[in-house]
C-alpha cells in the first residue's frame, strides 16, 4: 500500500481555531470520502476497510477527524454539526476530480448536508452517497426526543448531559449547545435533494439508529435514485466482516 502523511488544515478564528487531521490516499478518480460517525475516528475499521478497497483499486481516498476526535484538535464539548460540517466542506475542498461520499450514523447526516451545500453552490454533483444507518436530525430525533423529563431538566440546568455509551467507550457527553446546534440543519419535513444516487445500508437491529429512520429517509429522497439495503441481522456500527465486504461491494459498484 501507498503510506500516507499525515496532514493538517487550520480553520476558525480566535477561540474557534483549531487543527484538522486528515489522510489521503493518491488514486483515480472518483475518489472516497469518508465521513465518520460520533465519536468515531478515521482509523475505524470502516474507514480502514475503503482505505483497503482504495489501495487495491486505485482510487483516491480522503479521511479526517472532526474537531475534537481522533488527532485533531479542539475540544469534544465544542462540537456541533455546524462546526463539523465546516470541517466536512474544508477537507473535501482538498479533493479532485468527482467523489463518492460515505457517512456513517452521523456521519450520514452530514453526508445529506455536505451533498446540499454542494447543490446550492452549483457545484459538480456527487458521483454518489453511500449512508450506513444515517442519523438525520439526530439531535431532535435520536438523542433529544430520548431524554427522559429528569435528564432534560439536567440538560438544562448543567448545560449538558452525560450517558455511559452501549460499546464500552465511556460516556458521551451532549451539550446543550450541540443539541440546539442541530436545529438549524434539519432535514425531514422537506424533499431532500442530492444531485445523486444513494444507497443506504441499514441495521435491522440496530438500537440507535432504528429501521424505521432509514425508511423515514427513503421518503424523503423523491427526485434522486435511491436503495435501502436492509441486513436483517445488523446492529448499528455494521463492522462485521461480512458488513464490510457488503460496503467495499456497494461502494465499488458505484465506482
Amino acid at each position: 500500500m501507498t503510506s500516507q502523511v499525515l496532514q493538517t488544515l487550520s480553520l476558525g478564528k480566535g477561540a474557534e481555531n483549531r487543527t484538522i487531521a486528515y489522510l489521503q490516499r493518491p488514486g483515480r478518480a472518483p475518489g472516497l470520502f469518508w465521513l465518520n460517525g460520533f465519536r468515531s475516528v478515521m482509523s475505524g475499521a470502516k474507514a480502514s476497510a475503503l482505505d483497503a478497497l482504495g489501495a487495491r483499486e486505485g482510487l483516491a481516498v480522503t479521511r479526517f477527524d472532526y474537531s475534537g476526535h481522533g488527532q485533531s484538535g479542539g475540544l469534544f464539548e465544542d462540537g456541533t454539526v455546524s462546526r463539523w460540517l465546516e470541517e466536512a466542506i474544508a477537507v473535501f475542498a482538498r479533493t479532485v476530480g468527482p467523489q463518492i461520499v460515505i457517512g456513517s450514523s452521523m456521519g450520514g447526516w452530514l453526508a445529506l448536508l455536505l451533498a446540499r451545500h454542494l447543490h446550492r453552490k452549483g457545484a459538480a454533483p456527487l458521483k454518489g452517497l453511500v449512508l450506513i444507518a444515517p442519523a438525520v436530525d439526530a439531535t431532535r430525533d435520536l438523542i433529544l426526543a430520548r431524554f427522559s423529563a429528569a435528564e432534560r431538566a439536567e440538560l438544562a440546568r448543567r448545560g449538558y448531559l452525560e450517558r455511559q455509551s452501549a460499546y464500552g467507550d465511556g460516556a458521551y457527553r451532549y451539550t446543550k449547545r450541540l443539541l440546539e446546534d442541530g436545529d438549524n440543519h434539519l432535514l425531514f419535513g422537506s424533499v431532500i435533494e442530492t444531485g445523486c444516487a444513494v444507497h443506504i445500508l441499514q441495521g435491522g437491529e440496530d438500537p440507535d439508529v432504528p429501521p424505521a429512520h432509514a425508511q423515514k429517509l427513503l421518503t424523503h429522497l423523491l427526485h434522486d435514485p435511491a436503495t435501502l439495503t436492509m441486513i436483517p441481522d445488523g446492529d448499528h456500527r455494521l463492522s462485521r466482516p461480512g458488513d464490510l465486504d457488503r460496503l467495499t461491494r456497494i461502494v465499488l459498484g458505484m465506482v
